[in-house]
């Protein structure tokens, strides 16, 4: 094993995996396009001409469909197509180096195993690693080493492949991530091609590494929430908060869609509780967010988060303790307005302050 997978597989093994995941669950499907640097690879046509081949850096794509299992995990099976020119040959038995003409183009099928962390960030990084079996054609690929011999033809390997990247949920899209990506690939085999020309005998190539650089877009399909249909035009105003009951000691405050900012009418209701938490004997201020059925789980629950934390930090500003002050998130559950998935309700899109 090279050290590169070495080191690559402790570092898989020695992050936390732990950690709470995005969940990707159901079907989905993905595409990336990029560009893939191909390490030198050797050559040997068994007549004193042996070698390595250099190429150039080129296009790549890949796609792939998939299933996430809700916990993290997800697995997915695809397609790469690896377009290299050749740039030199440095022949070692004559010793000396050459230009080489046409192209390698690797493709074949890939079955991934993949893992996506929650760090916290509006990114999910993930790790991942897949194996499969790979062709590689060579087209009218001149080693111009004096020998003028040309080596074409396909022949395929077994192949493996390291990937990490990171997604980034688009939420004006639900289900929609868009993907940066790196994927490290082995051919792991060495493959006999047919000399054209010269002594028309065998070239033997050597194991082919690939570096692979790519930007795409993942779609979840049948779990994600279905898209609000675009609403009438109507004047933007803030919603008039409910009026809080006064046994149950509960403030209601409400945001616009997608927002976490406070309007001047949120500023009044938090300035409210915050004085009548100071009159009444009051140990504790539960401040808990939540949201509208729109965007995807993590988007909500994130964004109920930041509600949540804007409130408490006007409580503070307003003269209230942090020490008092629990907060909560719990994103599109517990709705005050029953619902389905992807409806933009006001009256869900709150905070809740509870004195108590």
């Amino acid at each position: 094993m090279k050290l590169r997978l070495a080191l690559a597989a402790a570092t898989c093994l020695a992050l936390p995996l732990a950690a709470q995941a995005q969940p990707v669950k159901g079907p989905y499907v993905s595409l990336g396009a990029g560009t893939t640097m191909q390490d030198g690879f050797s050559y040997d046509n068994h007549n004193g001409s042996y070698g390595k081949f250099n190429s150039s850096i080129s296009y790549s794509g890949v796609a792939s469909v998939g299933y996430g299992l809700g916990n993290g995990f997800r697995a997915e099976i695809g397609g790469n197509f690896y377009r290299n020119n050749l740039s030199s040959a440095h022949n070692y038995g004559a010793g000396n180096i050459s230009a080489a003409h046409g192209g390698v183009e690797t493709y074949g099928p890939m079955v991934n195993v993949l893992y996506d962390f929650n760090v916290g960030l509006p990114i999910f990084p993930y790790l991942g690693a897949g194996a499969g079996y790979q062709w590689v054609h060579l087209s009218n690929s001149l080693a111009g080493d004096g020998n003028g011999y040309r080596v074409g033809g396909d022949a395929g390997s077994f192949a493996y492949q390291l990937i990490a990247g990171v997604s980034y949920p688009l939420p004006w899209v639900p289900g929609l991530s868009a993907t940066a990506e790196y994927r490290f690939m082995q051919l792991v085999s060495s493959r006999n091609y047919a000399e054209v020309g010269g002594n028309n005998g065998i070239v033997k190539l050597g194991q082919h590494d690939y570096h692979t650089f790519l930007l795409g877009l993942r779609y979840q399909l049948f779990n994600a929430p279905a898209a609000a249909p675009a609403p009438a035009p109507v004047p933007v105003a803030a919603p008039v908060a409910a009026p809080a009951p006064a046994p149950a000691k509960t403030y209601l405050v409400f945001f616009d869609w997608d927002k976490a900012n406070l309007t001047p009418r949120a500023t009044q209701i938090i300035a409210q509780a915050a004085a009548d938490s100071k009159t009444q004997n009051v140990t504790t201020l539960n401040v808990a967010g939540y949201t509208d059925t729109s965007g995807t789980a993590v988007y909500n629950q994130g964004l109920s988060e930041r509600r949540a934390k804007a409130v408490a930090a006007q409580l503070v500003q307003d003269g209230v303790p942090a020490s008092e002050i629990e907060i909560q998130a719990y994103g599109a559950t517990h709705l005050l307005v029953p619902t389905g998935p992807g409806v933009r309700e006001p009256q869900n899109r709150r905070v809740e302050i509870v004195l108590k």
